[in-house]
């Protein structure tokens, strides 16, 4: 056996978990008619598949009507999803891995014009900040419903075979019950602990009545809200206590933080830039008041942190969820002694944002969620070698050349920057955003063992690319900066790119237009702030950043109050304009059809960008396929066998933002799914 602490078994109750690591319930939004159909199952079964001892699935499955999707979440309360929680049970088990869900019922965390159009319940009339609902104030009978409703849950969990489940008690109804915050009741349920806890206390005893003390149970709560009259760590602790010292409990899974406003959930799912495990230092101590099994995740993203949480006696299991998403097998290569070949989480945050706009997705992993159809481990081709040509580093280059190279194929890179990385090398000169570049090392690290040749400084044309005979060429240029939301005075304008990429210094009183809503925009203006400018911040919309997800935007939004920015909506540029030594942005509201102007001393302009597409259409008549894409094809992950010139030896595609702007996500998949097929 290995000496590894994350390799040591851990029994819980009758089960034995194989090691240390899990990934805590989430929900990917993967659900089908709200059952976890094909896509969640293989979903899970891949993690289970990559070594982990323990897969929580259902990031709040929902118990009752009353508690409507949010994002996907799983419908207990249909005695239908008995069949399939079994076929994902017998799944994950095949592969050695145990399986777990979460259940709850949302109270006012959703919204009342879904589903039925039921009133939202909670435990007093107060409204929810994220979802924005105004709540009933929960009657007599609306508990006794309750309480039902979650035993019943219990029993089709029970029958279908999984492990054991865990009530969730963070963000939700238990946690709005037990929370100073939002329970302002003045009956049996409101007041004192003991009052608060109530619910709980009867969801837990109905429970085991239904199902018996040997089923697991074990419940996600937070321990201290670290909010403003919410529930502190002294009263979340002695919950914790509570709860396992009446022996209905059998694991507590804890957090830290309140998620009623994104800027409070940013701390409980920490992203990008945030400290390393910023509450395991505080898991281990409830872990030391309630002497049960402990969980807990929070940005533990590698295997040295996860490895100190379990050898310092902090945890019992430990949970690298996100890095789950970015890497399933985690567990093999920690066995396997590949560690290196891990795929890093950068802490982005894509995948958690992506959920409340469609589903789960890796920033940098095309195949997560999409097990179906492709494969986390690239299996080799029993077709001919082809000698493929690659123009441009970027990720979809990169990810292109990767995949191509595990596939069997031989490859060359021409890049015509020194380095590789493209956008992404200038989204890292924001200090905070600098583990992106893990996208970019990684790739880098892979292409160099699989024997992936790169040329820096090369800047081709079709000539070169033909000189190199190849079979199958793949233009990833990129593109640059896009000015064409102005209409005069384009030379006037500074870009994101001349900023962060040190090429223009700031100026002294800057404009930023942001017609793009995505990081790019805000961050040049964090740069910009920290350079010491006075900024305003305009947008054509009515909201600044919309494309920039929940978890993520609240750090460039303390940035920009740090820096006393000024945020003008609804205004859209028309053209820029020289004043003096000054330059007048001049803009038109759409709304009143009224033109103004501001002076500034700089313009930064960021709307996406045009794609580089010289090589590509150079190459395009004198390749086999025209550029032609077999869209059905690239979708199946089947060979693109278009042939439009008979007489060529190649063929041609162009994936990334050379196709068009969009972003890394897009890119990775693009080069991903043409080279799968190859």
């Amino acid at each position: 056996m290995s000496n590894d602490p994350l390799l040591q078994p851990l029994q819980l109750k009758h089960l034995t978990l194989r090691n240390r690591i899990m990934s805590t319930s989430h929900e990917p939004a993967f659900t089908d008619e709200g059952l976890p159909k094909e896509r969640y199952r293989l979903y899970h079964a891949e993690k289970a598949k990559g070594g982990m001892a323990l897969t929580m699935i259902g990031g709040s499955a929902v118990v009752d009507i009353d508690s409507p999707q949010a994002f996907g979440n799983i419908q207990l309360h249909k005695d239908e999803v008995v069949k399939w929680l079994r076929e994902l049970a017998d799944d994950v088990h095949s592969h050695g891995a145990a399986v777990m869900i979460q259940m709850t019922h949302m109270g006012s965390r959703t919204a009342w014009n879904k589903a039925d159009w039921l009133p939202m319940i909670d435990a007093s009339h107060i409204q929810e900040p994220v979802h924005r609902a105004f709540p009933k104030a929960m009657e007599d009978w609306d508990y006794e419903r309750v309480i039902n409703a979650f035993a019943d849950s219990a029993e089709r969990v029970k029958a279908s075979g999984l492990d054991g489940f865990e009530l969730e008690c963070a963000s939700h109804l238990i946690a709005h019950s037990w929370s100073p915050a939002t329970n302002k009741r003045e009956d049996e349920y409101g007041g004192s602990l003991e009052n608060r806890m109530r619910l709980v206390m009867g969801i837990l005893t109905a429970i085991r009545q239904r199902i018996g003390q040997e089923y697991i149970v074990g419940v996600r709560m937070v321990c201290d809200e670290a909010m403003h009259r919410g529930l502190s760590a002294n009263e979340g602790t002695e919950i914790a206590r509570r709860l396992a010292a009446t022996g209905m409990i059998d694991f507590v899974n804890v957090i830290r933080g309140h998620s009623s406003k994104d800027e409070g959930l940013s701390h409980v799912i920490p992203s990008m830039g945030k400290p390393s495990a910023p509450h395991l230092d505080f898991a281990g101590e409830v872990r030391r008041a309630v002497g049960i099994p402990t969980f807990h995740a929070a940005r533990i993203q590698d295997v040295a942190t996860a490895r100190h949480a379990i050898a310092s006696g902090k945890l019992d299991m430990v949970a690298l969820t996100r890095a789950h998403i970015a890497d399933p097998h985690i567990t093999q290569k920690i066995i396997e002694g590949r560690e290196s070949q891990i795929r890093p989480c950068v802490g982005m945050g894509y995948c958690i944002d992506s959920i409340y706009t469609g589903q789960a997705s890796c920033v940098h992993n095309a195949a997560t969620g999409r097990e179906a159809s492709l494969s986390h481990e690239i299996v080799r081709t029993a077709g001919p070698h082809r000698n493929i040509v690659i123009v441009g580093a970027g990720p979809a280059g990169l990810e292109a050349a990767r995949v191509a190279a595990a596939r069997g194929h031989r490859v060359k890179v021409f890049e015509a920057a020194p380095k590789a990385g493209g956008q992404i090398l200038i989204a890292s000169a924001l200090k905070r955003r600098r583990e992106i570049l893990g996208i970019v090392d990684w790739r880098l690290a892979e292409c160099a063992r699989l024997g992936v040749q790169i040329e820096y400084n090369r800047y081709v044309d079709a000539s070169d690319v033909l000189a190199e005979n190849p079979d199958l060429v793949v233009v990833a240029t990129g593109g640059l900066p896009n000015l064409d939301s102005l209409h005069e005075g384009q030379e006037l304008a500074t870009t994101s790119w001349d900023i962060l990429g040190g090429n223009v210094p700031v100026e002294k009183s800057v404009l930023l237009y942001d017609d793009a809503g995505t990081h790019a925009a805000m961050t040049a203006a964090e740069f910009i702030v920290e350079a010491g400018a006075d900024l305003e911040v305009v947008a054509p919309t009515r909201t600044l950043s919309q494309d920039i997800g929940a978890t993520t935007y609240p750090s460039y939004f303390k940035s920009l109050k740090k820096g006393n920015v000024t945020v003008t909506m609804n205004l859209r540029i028309d053209r820029l304009e020289r004043r003096g030594n000054k330059l007048a942005a001049v803009f038109l509201d759409d709304y009143t059809k009224e033109y103004s102007e501001k002076i500034v001393d700089q313009v930064v302009v960021e709307n996406g960008i045009k794609p580089i597409e010289d090589v590509y259409f150079a190459l395009k008549p004198l390749s086999k396929n025209g550029g032609e894409v077999d869209y059905k094809a690239l979708i199946a992950i089947q060979p693109q066998q278009k042939i439009n010139n008979p007489n060529s030896d190649f063929q041609l595609f162009r994936i990334g933002d050379a196709v068009a702007s969009r972003n890394i996500h897009s890119a990775i998949y693009d080069g991903h799914r043409f080279m799968a097929a190859v």
